[in-house]
């Protein structure tokens, strides 16, 4: 494995359409010689934190909607948070970058509320086996850029592939006007 992307994002290309993946703006949080695993930042779901997780929804960032992380386990919830200045991560937290968190669940909302706050819940995430993802960096299916601290929160995550593609300094920037369809252009 040359260049690790915990931590990182993983933005898809417009080769890569997978109806899962098209589009998408994932933040790594493991990727080893093991495999990998992300979730999905741009696919917020309809429901609201607080139907299935009321204890956490004064901590959500807005939208405080359920993301959709990945197709793997959808029954299982990913939570990430970014601590707040000064903190650094306490019981039930794994620093993935500088300032941002994940959150185990079953900890009391009260108990990390002074550490982390604007979390955002997904429901599943993306995996990938030992090779896999560097199998597709090779097809072009993605690209691995470097994050902003609040790009896993957004307010607007339906635009956030476009602007993470415009803000890079190189060609990858064209990719944020490809349209949706090539064929109608």
């Amino acid at each position: 494995m040359a260049e690790t992307a915990k931590g990182r994002l993983l933005v898809a290309t417009p080769v890569l359409v997978d109806a899962n993946f098209a589009r998408t703006v994932l933040l790594m949080i493991e990727h080893s010689d093991d495999g990998a695993l992300g979730v999905v930042l741009n696919r917020p779901s309809e429901t609201a934190v607080g139907d299935p997780l009321p204890r956490w929804d004064d901590l959500a960032a807005p939208p405080e909607l359920i993301f959709v992380g990945g197709p793997v386990a959808p029954d299982v919830a990913v939570c990430l948070g970014r601590l707040r200045p000064g903190q650094r991560e306490g019981r039930g937290m794994q620093l993935i970058s500088p300032g941002v968190v994940t959150l185990d669940l079953d900890t009391e909302p009260d108990e990390v509320a002074p550490t982390v706050g604007d979390l955002r819940i997904f429901a599943g995430y993306a995996g990938w086996g030992a090779g896999q993802l560097e199998d597709e960096l090779g097809e072009g299916a993605w690209v691995i850029v470097d994050a902003f601290p609040d790009d896993f929160h957004t307010a607007e995550p339906l635009g956030l592939w476009r602007a993470v593609l415009r803000r890079q300094r190189s060609a990858l920037a064209l990719l944020a006007n490809h349209p949706v369809d090539a064929r109608r252009n």
